[in-house]
């Protein structure tokens, strides 16, 4: 299988670095990592994600996914990471997505997180987004960046305020989560926003 490739449509930086983490493009290597750590989770996760499928750790299921992260990578549509503990770099600790990326008058991406359940509530995801937004903002020249939450994630409507996102709206049966339509509380932040204080990152 051939590397996700960033370099064609996304001249930015793929691999950023933070206090804590590494953040860096899927590999075919991650499998065992990714899959231990989305099984150990699965009761943590599960509730907040679209129902899984029965083979959704199976290694078939993850080579399909990184075959469809590099169709929208290569067509200028995605950008994924998984994050990893700098200390010790094989470790992995959750994961972000920016997808549904619209060039031209809107210049928009849609922001997707997941974390691990034992890495949750440690302010790695709050670094983790924050680094993404300014790589999006400052490489990617994107003005808005877009996430949604169901109604009951308290957490996770916390974190994105935290990282500078302001509250726009309910989005009425907006996703199918865990097989059942919900209502989310809707979430943006522009380029133009206050700034909000980011952890280093570089390439």
């Amino acid at each position: 299988m051939r590397l996700l490739n960033f370099a064609s449509r996304f001249p930015g930086p793929s691999v950023l670095t933070t206090r804590r983490l590494i953040l860096q493009r899927p590999h075919p290597d991650h499998y065992a990592a990714w899959a231990k750590l989305r099984r150990e989770s699965a009761d943590f996760l599960r509730p907040f994600e679209p129902k899984w499928a029965r083979d959704e750790l199976s290694r078939a299921a993850f080579r399909q996914r990184l075959r469809r992260q590099e169709s929208e990578i290569n067509a200028g549509r995605g950008l994924p990471w998984f994050l990893f503990e700098r200390e010790d770099p094989a470790v992995l600790l959750g994961g972000l997505t920016l997808s549904n990326i619209r060039h031209g008058v809107a210049d928009t991406a849609t922001l997707g997180y997941w974390m691990g359940e034992a890495y949750a509530g440690k302010g790695i995801m709050r670094e983790a987004v924050l680094t993404v937004c300014e790589c999006a903002f400052r490489h990617h020249k994107l003005h808005r960046i877009e996430a949604a939450t169901i109604i009951e994630n308290e957490r996770s409507q916390r974190l994105l305020e935290s990282c500078g996102f302001q509250r726009e709206g309910i989005a009425r049966a907006y996703l199918k989560i865990n097989d059942e339509w919900r209502d989310h509380h809707l979430f943006a932040r522009l380029s133009t926003d206050p700034d909000v204080e980011t952890p280093q990152f570089g390439s």
